[in-house]
């Protein structure tokens, strides 16, 4: 039925003939066998012959559809850039057909000079139990190569071919079971015998289903380290076995009268202690290990370590140590880990940890010794080595609390340019007991890539410190630059005390002078408090600002001179910080020109930008003092006298008000400093403009 739905729904493609071409050939055996009922003369080897088409018809379709799957992966890795990798599927494929069919050409000659019934008293002993051991091992292939299909199918198409993989594995595992006693007892179970056309008959349909599912077999299947795993699994177990049934007979043979019930008993206790082999997670970790250390050439499959490392290091939900500190960990399955970081004196100090409980001590005394000894080797720790043979780590002594620390078992060293910035201590891992070359070199290669995140976390740390320090330090330049003016004030005033002290108005400039000096030093202070300076901005005219700073400076000579070409300009800033940066300009250029010389002010408005204009007759600056030191910060020509801040104060609050300041100046002439600001009208004096880099 099987076969007739399939020539008339077939697919016209390779992997649709080849299911027909399977389904047929077993469609073929099942009438031999049949005919061998109906004609006891027809000869065995028929049988044998079509058995084995069947067998090889169902596994060279398995290994198809892997190796086609293998093509498209190959393809897809073509397209994304690696070139070598559907060759390299394509030679998998064909070394895996070529070495079945060189097995299925191996057992036509066994059948060909094999006797043509395995019940024939008068048959060779050897040549029926080689005939016995081949169809074991044909249905052992057939296992291994059901259990590779299912095991490397994904997950989320596993449904479409789960049924045929249930069908053919029951055929193949009936075999198995089959051929096995009859090696044991040297002839084959009648009842087992009429029973397997029952059991093919009950997995057609299993097979019809899966069939159906996949109308073009396109399944997504990978080739990993998982599949050697597996496979090496099932083949050890069906040695075991072999191996167990062997004995068995042994057993039997010499066990006299008890040899029945020895040979049973032998047979039930292996059976649980191969059921024990296989749940045990220790020892099936270990022959992960071993298969990895003989079976490949490296023993970790880099790839996939170095991308879940990765990941877990960029993952998000956890700072930068404590991700650090679990991808180092699961890289051994370590169940636990501990991370130190190195401080300014050289020791080490508690950073972060992952399922592993936090030192009391947070600057332990064996951090000196043990820092000089990574620095030296680069080594990584094993604390049971160290335990048994100290002198295997010379030159290290580490103290009591660490070696006894609970579980402890490595030392990574973080190193970042051969210096150590800190350690990852590891906790014991029970699938991971010992600790070889390859372990070592994977943790330090992610120790030096840990190191280097680590290493960029605590700079970003650092760098925000900094900046930090910078706003604030800053920020005490500028008030201890207005500090300066205030003491200059009062010193003036004490200068002037024993001279004018009789004078009326010059009390009167006193008072006046304090209640500024105090209003200013109020300001200050609240400009530490809050940490930004000035106030809100508002609507100022500019003509009467330039009275009121020239009317604070008149009492320097030269005395400044205001020259306006317009009678009102109104401007948005801070009053007092306006204020101060023109005062400075005009302090400076005072300080730059002697009494016989001159400071003139001049304002004009142009496209609503007003420009102010301070010149001077003094001494003037050349040309590289301006282009490389003028509005730098700590940078002035007075000597011990000046700070050099006050000219880079004004700049930065000119261009945060979208105003600018610029200088004209030849040596032993004079200089002009020219400033530019946004005018405002008005009618719009309650508005702040919008101007770029307005406050």
């Amino acid at each position: 039925m099987l076969v007739l739905l399939l020539v008339f729904s077939w697919r016209r493609n390779a992997m649709g003939t080849r299911v027909l071409v399977a389904s047929f050939l077993t469609l073929v055996w099942a009438a031999v066998s049949a005919s061998s009922i109906v004609v006891p003369l027809l000869s065995h080897h028929y049988l044998q012959v079509t058995e084995l088409a069947r067998d090889a018809g169902w596994c060279l379709f398995m290994l198809s559809i892997i190796g086609s799957q293998n093509n498209v992966a190959g393809s897809q890795n073509t397209i994304a850039g690696s070139q070598n990798s559907q060759p390299e599927a394509r030679s998998t494929k064909l070394h895996w057909k070529s070495l079945y069919v060189l097995f299925i050409a191996v057992a036509c000659a066994v059948i060909l000079i094999a006797p043509s019934s395995f019940n024939d008293s008068n048959s060779s002993t050897f040549f029926v139990e080689l005939t016995l051991v081949m169809w074991v091992a044909t249905a052992l292939i057939g296992l291994l190569i059901v259990e590779q299909l299912f095991r490397n199918t994904d997950t989320t198409q596993r449904w479409s071919i789960k049924y045929l993989c249930i069908g053919l594995g029951v055929v193949f595992a009936y075999d198995f079971y089959l051929y096995s006693e009859a090696l044991l007892f040297r002839q084959v179970n009648r009842q087992l015998w009429d029973a397997r056309g029952f059991v093919n008959a009950i997995v057609t349909p299993l097979i019809a289903i899966s069939i159906a599912r996949n109308p073009t077999w396109n399944l997504g299947i990978h080739v990993s380290r998982k599949i050697v795993f597996q496979s090496a699994t099932l083949l050890g177990a069906g040695i075991y076995l072999l191996a167990m049934a062997g004995a068995g007979y042994f057993v039997r043979y010499y066990g006299g009268t008890w040899g029945g019930v020895l040979q049973v008993t032998f047979l039930g206790a292996s059976g649980i202690l191969l059921l024990v082999l296989l749940f045990s997670d220790r020892i099936r970790a270990r022959i992960r290990v071993l298969i990895s250390k003989h079976f490949f050439s490296y023993k970790y499959d880099y790839r996939e370590e170095w991308l879940k490392f990765t990941q877990t290091i960029a993952s998000n939900g956890a700072e930068v140590p404590q991700r650090i500190t679990k991808a180092i960990a699961q890289l051994v399955n370590s169940d636990g880990a501990l991370l130190w970081i190195t401080d300014k004196n050289n020791q080490l100090e508690y950073c972060a940890n992952w399922k592993m409980p936090i030192p009391t001590s947070s600057h332990p005394d064996w951090a000196v010794a043990l820092l000089e000894f990574i620095e030296d080797t680069g080594w990584i720790v094993d604390l049971d080595d160290y335990r048994q043979t100290p002198h295997s780590y010379p030159g290290l002594q580490l103290p009591d609390p660490l070696i006894d620390l609970e579980d402890a078992r490595l030392i990574v060293p973080l190193l970042v340019k051969s210096k150590p910035l800190g350690i990852v201590i590891l906790k014991r891992s029970n699938i991971l007991p010992n600790v070889n070359w390859e372990d070592r070199d994977l943790l330090k290669m992610a120790g030096q890539q840990a190191a280097a995140h680590l290493a960029q976390f605590l700079s970003d740390k650092a760098l925000i410190q900094a900046r930090q320090f910078e706003a604030f330090n800053q920020l005490s330049a500028y008030v201890i630059h207005d500090l300066k003016n205030i003491l200059a004030q009062q010193s003036l005033i004490v200068a002037n005390a024993e001279k004018h002290r009789a004078n009326p108005e010059f009390i009167d400039d006193v008072f006046s002078t304090i209640k500024n000096s105090v209003a200013r030093m109020t300001r200050l202070m609240e400009q530490m408090r809050s940490g930004a300076r000035g106030k809100d901005p508002s609507a100022l005219e500019l003509h009467t600002l330039l009275k009121e700073v020239i009317a604070r400076r008149a009492e320097l000579q030269p005395i400044p001179q205001l020259k306006a070409t317009s009678d009102k300009v109104h401007v948005w800033a801070d009053k007092e910080l306006l204020a101060t940066v023109f005062g400075h300009i005009i302090q400076n250029a005072q300080e730059a020109t002697d009494d016989a010389g001159q400071v003139i002010i001049r304002t004009a408005v142009s496209a609503n930008q007003a420009t102010i204009e301070i010149e001077d007759t003094g001494a003037g600056m050349d040309k590289d003092f301006i282009e490389h030191r003028l509005f730098k910060p700590f940078e002035t020509t007075k000597g011990l006298v000046g700070m050099g801040i006050g000219l880079f104060e004004s700049r930065e609050y000119l261009q945060s008000l979208g105003g600018s300041i610029s200088v004209s100046s030849e040596p032993a002439v004079g200089s002009i400093f020219r400033v530019n600001l946004p005018c405002i009208e008005a009618t719009d004096a309650a508005t702040p403009p919008q101007v770029s880099g307005v406050q």
